[in-house]
């Protein structure tokens, strides 16, 4: 999850967005996963205060935020430099305009998110999480997207979001420069989640719910480690 909530020049300040986080804790924790919340600095996770209200925030969202538990752990995330990749089946990386700025060329989340995948882990993320794939390689040092089918946050998505002035690139386009398969939803906000691999993406908040289900899937498809 992000630590970062600033927009270059707009007073309103973003973050997490809640429900890209708990529809899928939600999903991984009641089929028995164990779940560790991580940040790239550590410490408090700030929420975007769009995602908190209608119609971004379900009625399930709504009970974490007023879950005192869940709430404390998303002020002491672990920080990724801590992070021992080999404990982990699976990176899922969180969305919120935040992680534009902080997730990318972040060498620590690159090196667990690698290590996960190069040993047979999955690499999952949604929306502008996907931020945090974008310099992610190979063993050969390819990029990790090149040749996948692939989906984030769209190019006519971030237009719509109103804040595409402030965001220093955009994703789809940084996807398709790696070589990734982009794919999305023929409605803007739509659902959309794609699988390739032990590579799980999904397109907007609106796809976590989804994701979540892939997610499952593929851990379900996984060995124990």
């Amino acid at each position: 999850m992000t630590n970062h909530d600033r927009y270059p020049s707009r007073t309103e300040r973003t973050g997490l967005w809640l429900a890209e986080l708990t529809h899928v804790y939600d999903a991984l924790t009641e089929a028995g996963y164990a779940i560790d919340f991580a940040s790239p600095n550590g410490g408090p996770v700030p929420l975007d205060p769009r995602s908190l209200g209608w119609p971004h925030a379900d009625a399930a969202a709504k009970a974490r935020l007023n879950d005192p538990a869940f709430m404390a752990l998303l002020q002491s995330t672990r920080a990724v430099a801590d992070i021992d990749p080999g404990a982990y089946r699976a990176i899922f990386y969180t969305g919120g305009h935040g992680t534009i700025w902080d997730f990318r060329d972040n060498a620590d989340l690159n090196r667990v998110a690698e290590s996960i995948y190069r040993s047979g882990g999955i690499v999952s993320a949604v929306c502008h999480g996907l931020a945090g794939l974008l310099d992610l390689k190979t063993e050969e040092g390819r990029p990790l997207l090149e040749g996948r089918r692939v989906t984030g946050f769209s190019n006519f998505e971030e237009a719509l979001s109103g804040v595409k002035d402030q965001v220093p690139y955009q994703l789809q386009s940084e996807m398709e420069a790696r070589g990734g398969r982009y794919e999305k939803a023929v409605m803007p906000f739509g659902s959309f989640a794609l699988t390739d691999g032990r590579l799980i993406t999904g397109q907007n908040p609106r796809s976590s719910k989804a994701l979540a289900q892939a997610l499952l899937a593929a851990l379900r498809n996984e060995p124990a480690r």
